[in-house]
């Protein structure tokens, strides 16, 4: 939660919750960092340090997968990249059997700190770090009615934002993943940022994953409908599927204007949705076609997989594009993409290519953006992607349970796209890795290429 009203921090005007939620485009315009008290007048330094803070770190959890690239050389576009940033502090919040955040510590010599505040001041009473990594997908944690893992992202921002006010300086952050299970959390997350002018970033690896066939959809395509099909389970890699559609959908002429409502639907209903011209039949073959070409089987059965129910989000944007993410089979490298351009009517379709170790490899281009982001202070692409998503999700959630659409009014807001090509795998590196290399357990397993 945003703080309420608070000590003056340097003889500056009171911030309070209400002046956050009142925050939009016009008070990042008008309210300096010195009048929030937040200046940052410390030096640059040459390598930024960073806090990882997360929730678990184990074999092929999130904090291992981005945490190895911070740590150790890896392959982004066929060369060897040299991490510019040093992580200097940690901080886990669980510590289950397996769990290897102690043998990274001691093997690199660096600290965990038994609450998120040490570990940002590295035991001192100031924020004493660069940039902050908050990493949380993975742990155990409550699973609410409505099927979402009520992961602490909003609690582990709130207290890394709460030692900068304290510090009077502000940091990069990047959240992994979407922001939050519940909407008005993820909205005071991002209004918090932009209030403060916190450099932030969110989302997920997908996005930047190299794309076979070879698919660009030029800034200022006309778009009448696109769609995207993952394997995985419901909620937690719906959000993927929203992420490959949105970064690439956000292109499209005027830019994003916003979504109206989302509904979920399954069984039956999911096929009279077709029926019914809610998604294209033929975009979904189209998509599934860039993953088994001639050998695509009917929709929603996939041969050598366990038989799963699929399901659909329909989403209804402010401009008319129809939206649709889908889920068939069941497997969790399943990233496909079809769109359908108004201008032309021409099908256009490609996968997201994992690379080696099943999905790991999406990894390396995320944590190079990530990278570039904390250097920088400048988010690669639009956070407001990840905020957007965000809602569609939740949403999809609550159209779940209730059985109908659901209406966003609160989704209806507009963004640009940004040209973030340079960050996303090409497909370079997998002519030096692939899969007849063995994967590497964790951060202190070296006998990989890039390790």
């Amino acid at each position: 939660m945003f703080p309420g009203p608070e000590s003056d921090l340097a003889g500056h005007r009171t911030v309070t919750r209400r002046d956050a939620l009142r925050a939009g485009c016009a008070v990042v315009g008008t309210v300096s960092l010195a009048e929030l008290g937040l200046a940052d007048e410390s030096p640059r330094r040459q390598r930024p340090r960073v806090a990882a803070i997360f929730d678990v770190c184990r074999h092929r959890s999130h904090a291992n997968v981005i945490l190895e690239n911070f740590l150790l050389p890896y392959y982004f576009n066929g060369k060897k990249i040299v991490p510019e940033v040093d992580v200097v502090s940690l901080y886990a919040d669980q510590f289950p059997e397996g769990e290897f955040a102690r043998d990274i510590s001691r093997e690199f010599g660096i600290p965990i700190y038994p609450t998120i505040r040490e570990a940002l001041c590295r035991g001192g009473a100031k924020l004493a770090v660069d940039a902050v990594l908050s990493i949380v997908e993975g742990g155990d944690y409550p699973m609410n009615r409505r099927g979402q893992k009520e992961y602490p992202r909003k609690q582990f921002f709130d207290e890394i934002v709460a030692v900068m006010r304290e510090s009077q300086r502000v940091v990069p952050i990047f959240n992994d993943k979407h922001l939050s299970y519940r909407w008005d959390w993820a909205r005071e997350m991002y209004d918090t940022a932009r209030l403060l002018r916190i450099p932030f970033m969110a989302g997920s690896s997908l996005p930047l994953a190299e794309r076979r066939p070879c698919l660009e959809i030029p800034i200022g395509a006309e778009l009448e409908e696109a769609l995207a099909i993952h394997g995985g389970p419901a909620e937690v890699y719906d959000i993927h599927g929203l992420e490959i559609l949105q970064s690439i959908v956000e292109s499209r002429k005027a830019g994003e204007t916003g979504v109206t409502s989302v509904e979920w639907v399954y069984g039956s209903a999911l096929w009279r949705a077709a029926d019914e011209g809610r998604w294209s039949r033929d975009l979904a073959e189209a998509a599934m076609r860039a993953e088994f070409g001639d050998r695509t089987p009917p929709l929603g059965t996939v041969p050598d997989e366990t038989p799963k129910e699929p399901h659909g989000l329909l989403i209804t944007y402010k401009d008319g594009l129809k939206g649709t993410v889908l889920k068939f089979g069941d497997t969790n490298i399943r990233w496909n993409f079809a769109c359908r351009r108004k201008d032309t009517g021409e099908i256009q379709a490609t996968k997201m290519h994992v690379g080696p170790w099943r999905n790991r490899y999406l990894f390396k281009a995320f944590s190079h953006a990530i990278q570039k982001f904390i250097r920088t202070g400048t988010a690669p692409y639009p956070v407001e992607r990840t905020l957007l998503t965000t809602g569609i999700l939740e949403a999809a959630m609550h159209s779940r349970e209730a059985g109908k659409p659901v209406a966003t009014p609160e989704l209806g807001f507009e963004y640009r796209p940004v040209d973030f090509s340079e960050l996303r795998e090409m497909g370079k590196t997998y002519q030096v890795i692939d899969n007849t290399l063995p994967e590497p357990r964790n951060q202190l397993d070296r006998s990989s290429a890039g390790f």
